[in-house]
């Protein structure tokens, strides 16, 4: 299933990986990663929504088969910087769906935010390509039927997220033995030890200051109001092929530990290391190989004390609604992420409070038409509605 990853002075292909997003905060320090294992990995695909410099830049230095921008006005400009390497060029949301099928591609890597990752996701598994998932909304809309794609085209799904890479690899080796139950963690963000009367006063520089991660406006605010924690407790659900009941959230401010599995039997595992993106990135890349690189190591002198809290449900009433949606299954999860996508961008243009946010998924979750049994078709459809409420609130 997977190409051989022999050492550097054989003959073997390296592996083929298209990164959807490549111009994002995962997708350049997935080409950190690439650029330092150059040896096991080479880019077949890049593409970028508006960041034609960008994606320019990146495809002179590590020359893909192809590229894609989604902006239809900036495709002459790409067109032409690359004309002359030889680098085919395309166009719009269609040609991402359709680019992943490509030879040459053996891993896509969907670093796409939001539901924008979900088409491209699903085209790339039923053509028999790997999938690097650092796009938790695909999970959240439509996780049922990703894993269903998966199985059938006999496809592995690689979590890179943090949270969802530990749980992977605390459960390497160990598939023949149940887990009991996962410790998803937190760092708490900005915003930790907030009360509800607190939030109502912060402000967009504020919820932007994330104290460990750096990461895109999105994923900072969605840490902010703790609505990520709950996006990947859904995602982590059918990953894992979990109930809500084996899920659980702590809070832990230093983010060594990145998440905890817990077996039968009780004993636990955990996955440490520093706060660095690259490293579930690379072990998603590489899999089922530990590559050896020159990222910065954890030292137990420099933290000498790690800490965890209980989440506070009462003051970051998005928890309770992500929660809520995995219970209620069906379209509840489409409808919770798009609203929250609206959410967020009114909150970042100035819309709305960031005490807001959660009012305005609640909004939305109590519009939209609760189907049990969604298909693709009704998974967008609802994704449309919620937005629509979303921006009505």
């Amino acid at each position: 299933m997977w190409i051989s990853m022999k050492s550097a002075d054989s003959k073997a292909p390296t592996r083929g990986i298209a990164i959807l997003g490549s111009t994002g905060s995962i997708g350049t320090q997935a080409l950190d990663v690439i650029r330092e294992q150059s040896e096991f990995l080479h880019v077949e695909v890049l593409s970028a929504g508006r960041n034609a410099d960008l994606l320019i830049k990146q495809a002179l230095e590590f020359k893909p088969n192809a590229v894609v921008i989604a902006e239809p006005s900036l495709r002459d400009k790409v067109f032409d910087a690359l004309f002359d390497e030889g680098i085919k060029v395309y166009c719009g949301d269609e040609a991402l769906v359709q680019v992943v099928e490509m030879e040459g591609i053996n891993m896509v890597l969907t670093a796409l935010v939001g539901a924008a990752g979900l088409r491209p996701t699903l085209s790339a598994i039923r053509a028999g390509k790997h999938i690097a998932l650092a796009n938790k909304e695909t999970m959240v809309i439509a996780g049922e039927l990703v894993i269903a794609e998966a199985r059938k085209a006999g496809v592995d799904i690689h979590p890179v997220d943090s949270e969802h890479s530990a749980i992977y690899q605390c459960i390497a080796g160990e598939f023949h033995n149940p887990i009991e139950k996962i410790v998803l963690t937190a760092s708490g963000g900005p915003f930790r030890g907030f009360s509800s009367e607190m939030l109502a006063s912060v402000t967009k520089a504020d919820a932007l200051k994330h104290p460990n991660w750096d990461m895109g406006a999105k994923i900072t605010i969605d840490s902010a109001s703790m609505m990520n924690k709950g996006l990947e407790v859904i995602e982590a659900k059918w990953l894992f092929n979990l109930h809500k009941d084996q899920i659980d959230i702590i809070v832990h401010p230093q983010s060594i530990i990145h998440s905890i599995v817990q077996f039968e039997d009780g004993s636990m595992k955990a996955q440490m290391g520093l706060p660095d993106m690259k490293l579930p990135i690379q072990y998603a890349l590489t899999y089922p190989r530990r590559l050896k690189n020159t990222f910065p190591r954890f030292d137990f002198l420099d933290y000498p004390s790690l800490t965890f809290e209980k989440p506070d449900f009462k003051a970051f009433r998005n928890l309770n609604l992500a929660f809520d949606a995995l219970a209620k299954e069906g379209n509840a999860p489409a409808v919770l992420n798009a609203a929250n996508e609206v959410a967020v961008a009114r909150f970042l243009n100035d819309e709305i409070a960031f005490a807001q946010l959660p009012d305005v998924v609640e909004y939305a979750l109590s519009k939209v038409s609760y189907q049990s049994k969604p298909d693709l078709e009704v998974h967008l459809a609802s994704d449309t509605e919620a937005r629509a409420f979303a921006l009505e609130f």
